[in-house]
């Protein structure tokens, strides 16, 4: 019985301290990954497009609030080249994002080296620690 609880509690404590990341993804070659069902009914990710700029890829996307209440989110652009690696991963954070009931919104972000052939936009929920 001891070792049943211990083991409970382990996998509660476990999933407690897990990052929250699942979310939707959108990616400039048209897929889209839902990892989270109920956001991906308040979230939407359209319009996701990629254009040369100066050398470099622009990314653009609207994130787009299926709900009358506000939503604090954020978001991220992952890059990629040619052999779909990704480029500087590391040191791109999460920006955040506050969308009030059925509002959207379109974000950008540049490559960061000419490298880059496509991208994904990551949304999540923002979550306060």
């Amino acid at each position: 019985m001891n070792k049943v609880l211990l083991g409970l509690f382990t996998a509660a404590a476990i999933t407690a301290c897990a990052p929250h990341t699942a979310g939707v993804m959108a990616g400039s070659n048209g897929a889209v990954r839902v990892d989270n069902s109920s956001f991906g009914k308040e979230v939407q990710v359209t319009n996701v497009m990629a254009r040369p700029e100066g050398g470099f890829l622009r990314g653009t996307g609207t994130i787009v609030s299926q709900v009358p209440t506000d939503l604090r989110l954020q978001y991220k652009f992952t890059w990629f080249d040619t052999s779909g690696m990704t480029i500087d991963d590391e040191g791109v954070s999460w920006k955040s994002l506050k969308l009030h009931g059925k509002q959207q919104m379109q974000v950008s972000a540049v490559a960061p080296n000419a490298t880059a052939t496509r991208f994904e936009l990551y949304v999540r929920k923002a979550f306060s620690n």
